[in-house]
């Protein structure tokens, strides 16, 4: 019922909504005007802001997100409307049903973004918006948006990628210099690079197939954990965890993904077939139809965890090693920066912590409420592009959002080539 109702306000929408979502395009205008923006010092309630001040805006998924922040990472307003309840009941993200959910809540969330913080969008020096990579419905609705506001309001835009957003959050919280390695996490990305500026990566690996966060949602689904009352309401892979925490690792052991190739990609469907194999043959034991809660469950929950947890390690201790010994990283006062949804995982950040501490680095990881997808990251990469004068456009013609879109510079076959062994550490939790 709920995505009947759902699906008929996306054609609704689609047919009556004045913002464009695919495509648009702007007009040019004045450099001046946006110049004046970016000297113009906000005085409003008694307040003096910085010099620059960006809005950030995303919705590069099922997160409709938008923050104001300064210069020096002050976040002056945010808001965010979450679609994951919704979601959960259709057992997965539509985009068509993402689409329409960000078209009904963007224009609110924006203003209470704005609203909070104290700031008029006369006042804003730039605005900030995930245009690559994500769902292409979602990302249009945020561009679409974005555009018609800086045409209004003749302010410089800067499109985002979304996992260099990622990649930069940490530097709200911490003082993290560059250059550093960085993990990323999610539904849709599993990502090694070294971030060596604000727009500089070397991409050393990634996934082959699917992303963690999208494996264990699927795994949670077939194990049917909604049904379990430590589960409720939680999204996949925080159903995982939370049932992994009742079980036993070692009733189940599934084979780590990758250990015979010497470089520092990801995969993750292999391992989710083989975990459904597992299942199906439970199920069949136990005398059970698809959809019902095996005893087994917690055990099998941390079994997979453990093994996910494994394989991400290791490829990460191979991205140090191959980092020091080739002189990417120095090997002294070096951090690794664990980020995006899935590094809400406490139990992959503890298995990580390990290897940081074979290795010398430092492990850090923004708060989870910045860990998932927020505009609050969105405005700060924003704010950095704008210190750094990079991508920032007085001019947005031809601008479009791009589904899929690689992070920095791929080194991945260099580090293969290296084929970098990597010592056994005790993994275990």
């Amino acid at each position: 019922m709920v995505l009947k109702q759902l699906l008929s306000r996306h054609a609704y929408l689609q047919k009556h909504s004045p913002v464009s979502t695919v495509g648009t395009v702007i007009s040019k205008s004045a450099k001046c005007c946006w110049g004046n923006s970016l000297r113009r010092v906000a005085r409003q309630c008694g307040k003096c802001f910085s010099t620059k001040i960006v809005l950030g805006i995303e919705t590069s998924c099922d997160d409709t997100g938008a923050a104001v922040m300064d210069e020096t990472g002050n976040i002056l307003g945010e808001a965010l409307h979450s679609q994951g309840e919704v979601h959960l009941k259709t057992g997965g993200i539509i985009p068509p049903v993402a689409q329409q959910l960000h078209q009904e809540n963007i224009a609110r969330i924006v203003q209470e973004a704005l609203s909070a913080s104290g700031v008029s969008v006369e006042d804003l020096s730039a605005v900030a918006t995930t245009v690559m990579p994500g769902l292409a419905l979602s990302l249009g609705v945020g561009l679409g948006y974005s555009l018609e506001l800086v045409e209004r309001h003749k302010k410089p835009f800067i499109p985002i990628h979304h996992m260099e957003a990622h990649a930069l959050t940490i530097r709200v919280t911490n003082r993290v210099e560059f250059p550093f390695l960085v993990l990323l996490l999610s539904g849709g990305h599993c990502i090694l690079a070294v971030a060596r500026g604000v727009s500089d990566f070397l991409l050393l690996g990634q996934t082959l197939d699917i992303a963690p966060g999208d494996m264990l949602d699927k795994v949670a689904r077939r194990l049917s954990l909604q049904q379990h009352p430590e589960c409720s309401g939680l999204n996949g892979g925080k159903a995982i965890e939370n049932m992994a925490q009742l079980g036993n690792k070692l009733c189940y052991e599934f084979k780590v993904p990758l250990e015979r190739h010497l470089n520092c990609n990801f995969s993750f469907a292999g391992l989710q077939n083989n975990v459904n194999k597992v299942i199906m043959q439970k199920e069949k034991e136990e005398g059970l139809q698809k959809g019902q809660l095996l005893s087994c469950a917690s055990d099998l929950a941390s079994a997979v965890q453990h093994t996910v947890a494994v394989h991400i390690a290791r490829q990460t201790h191979r991205a140090i090693l191959f980092c020091v010994q080739n002189g990417i990283l120095p090997q002294d006062n070096t951090t690794l920066v664990v980020s995006g949804g899935v590094a809400c995982n406490q139990y992959f950040r503890k298995t990580l912590q390990i290897v940081t501490d074979a290795t010398g680095f430092s492990l850090l990881c923004p708060p989870p409420r910045l860990c998932t997808d927020n505009g609050v990251m969105i405005a700060w990469n924003g704010i950095e592009r704008l210190r750094a004068g990079l991508g920032v456009l007085y001019s947005t013609e031809g601008v479009r959002y791009e589904p899929k879109a690689p992070l920095g510079t791929d080194i991945s076959e260099q580090v293969e080539k290296a084929a970098v062994r990597v010592p056994k550490l005790n993994l275990t939790v």
